[in-house]
């Protein structure tokens, strides 16, 4: 186990330096990010060349990205052009995005594993033809609309919930955008662990326990949910990261002030401080989650060994 880790770290060493100058290489090339401090008007030449000097982008491109990684190294993520460090907005930016992740991913579980066994166990039946209609119908759904039904009813129509967000973003101000947030990978979930219960209701391990005469309902937690849960845990491991850097969408309806929030912003004023940093620690995230992942295999299924 401790050479297997190992050696997953040694792998996201290249993964991680891949993927951030990808998107310093990415960022730099939307444009002339000075042009945009001055507002409609043209920089002066003199204003520009000392912005360029003070940010560090007279420089050239792999330059620039060997001072920022030094400088990450360091806990320094930059200064966004509204002379704020990064590392503030981080500050705020990432517990109200991990708030809501968390609800998100608990809707995923609770919600998506729970309907995926009921109609795993009762294919052919109404209620999974129903539960196969209502996912194929929310995954056809763009998030933007569902979200803005659901502020419209809830929060206008109904006055259920606070229309926007407030800027301490609570747990109980999130649920609604959290729903939103999980909708469509909540329908993944539930197709993904009905298709694995079904295939596996059927195989021989499953059979051998019902002979034995176990009760049913520890052949189902402790043989057929166990080892179904595989590729389930999979998909929501890789959702962490998606969720977190696809929340712009969610956050902009409901006025969070979160890490969509941010980078929104910063695409919008071509702050490449601000979206180099925020994309740099997603991508942390998301190596992260996946390293845990692969390591709750073994504990899922018991057969798997880490060489």
């Amino acid at each position: 186990m401790g050479r297997y880790v190992i050696r997953r770290l040694l792998q996201m060493i290249p993964v991680f330096f891949g993927a951030t100058l990808l998107i310093f290489l990415m960022v730099n090339v939307m444009g002339d990010p000075i042009a945009g401090l001055c507002g409609d008007k043209a920089c002066d030449p003199a204003t520009a060349s000392r912005l360029k000097r003070e940010f560090g982008l007279d420089k050239p491109v792999w330059q620039q990205y060997a001072t920022y990684m030094g400088n990450v190294f360091t806990g320094d993520f930059g200064t966004a052009f509204n002379g704020q460090k990064v590392t503030e907005l981080m500050s705020t930016a990432f517990p109200v995005t991990i708030r809501l992740t968390i609800i998100a991913i608990l809707f995923e579980i609770v919600i998506g594993i729970t309907l995926g066994v009921i109609t795993g166990l009762r294919r052919g039946r109404p209620i999974d033809t129903a539960v196969l209609i209502l996912t194929l119908v929310v995954i056809a759904i763009p998030t933007f609309v569902t979200g803005l039904v659901l502020q419209l009813l809830l929060g206008v129509e109904w006055k259920w919930i606070k229309p926007s967000v407030t800027p301490e973003a609570p747990f109980d101000e999130l649920l609604i955008p959290g729903l939103v947030l999980a909708s469509v990978s909540l329908a993944y979930v539930t197709r993904l662990t009905r298709t694995s219960i079904a295939e596996n209701s059927r195989a021989d391990y499953v059979r051998t326990a019902v002979a034995k005469g176990l009760p049913r309902h520890r052949v189902i937690t402790r043989h057929l949910l166990r080892n179904s849960l595989i590729p389930v845990v999979t998909f929501i491991g890789t959702d962490v990261g998606a969720l977190m850097g696809g929340a712009i969408v969610t956050e902009r309806i409901f006025n969070i002030h979160g890490v969509g929030y941010q980078l929104y912003q910063g695409i919008l004023r071509q702050s490449t401080q601000t979206v180099v940093g925020f994309v740099t620690v997603l991508v942390l995230v998301f190596l992260v989650a996946n390293l845990v992942v692969d390591l709750l295999y073994a504990v899922l299924d018991p057969r798997i060994r880490y060489a």
